[in-house]
């Protein structure tokens, strides 16, 4: 109950299935959740990821109510099937506006008041962006990039004074409105579950709940010595 004790967390895309999973994991642990979403979807803060001025605004009221953030994580993001040839310049740029943009403005406007005493930001990137697949061409862009922006952000942490650790997560597919939605936009949506279930070797889907068990652990002082890291949460899938 006490691994996040006094500690004050922002989590974006707090109604979707990773955020509630983080934002209850956080108040299990004794922290404090301060949820954020678009509007209309019941968080504290009424968020668009892609907007800068969205986030100003957020930093501005938690730095007056609290003062300080010890934790962010970037939970907020969107997939789209496609190809190179069928994904159309719109859906590109709204992928990588609310994954990888989002993931920039988070971690860029956080990090005053993650600076106050140190601090802990946590990414969610995926496997996909580890590894490449034919109809995944702008998630797996928006993936690969916040993996290698969580580097860079760790990387100029470690030399603030407090210092702010970065690091990012990256689940298979796991139980959840997401994937569902994804496999619903299949031809055969029946035999794309199947399969996705056969290509992970532990069997099944992951569930949200597993990757917010991670995520504490990474915003926690039990990962003080972890940073520029990446950790895989796939049931064994990218180890073939």
């Amino acid at each position: 109950m006490d691994r996040l004790k006094d500690k004050i967390v922002l989590i974006t895309g707090a109604s979707g299935a990773i955020g509630a999973a983080v934002t209850e994991a956080v108040g299990r642990a004794g922290g404090t959740a301060i949820t954020s979403d678009r509007p209309g979807q019941g968080a504290t803060h009424a968020l668009d990821v892609t907007s800068e001025p969205d986030w100003l605004a957020v930093a501005a009221d938690v730095g007056r109510t609290y003062g300080r953030l010890d934790g962010l994580v970037n939970a907020a993001g969107i997939a789209a099937l496609g190809n190179i040839e069928e994904t159309d310049f719109a859906t590109w740029r709204k992928v990588l506006g609310v994954n990888l943009d989002g993931t920039f403005l988070g971690c860029k406007h956080a990090l005053p008041l993650l600076k106050t005493r140190g601090g802990s930001i946590v990414n969610l990137s995926s496997v996909a962006g580890l590894i490449g697949g034919h109809n995944f061409a702008a998630y797996n862009a928006s993936k690969g990039g916040v993996r290698l922006l969580t580097k860079s952000v760790a990387l100029h942490g470690a030399r603030l004074n407090p210092q702010v650790r970065c690091n990012s997560v990256h689940p298979a597919f796991l139980e959840g409105p997401m994937v569902d939605d994804i496999i619903k936009g299949t031809q055969y949506p029946d035999a794309a579950r199947a399969r996705l279930m056969r290509d992970i070797p532990l069997g099944r889907l992951g569930t949200p709940a597993e990757v917010a068990d991670m995520c504490v652990y990474l915003l926690s002082d039990e990962s003080r010595f972890v940073t520029g890291a990446e950790f895989v949460i796939d049931g064994g899938l990218t180890a073939r």
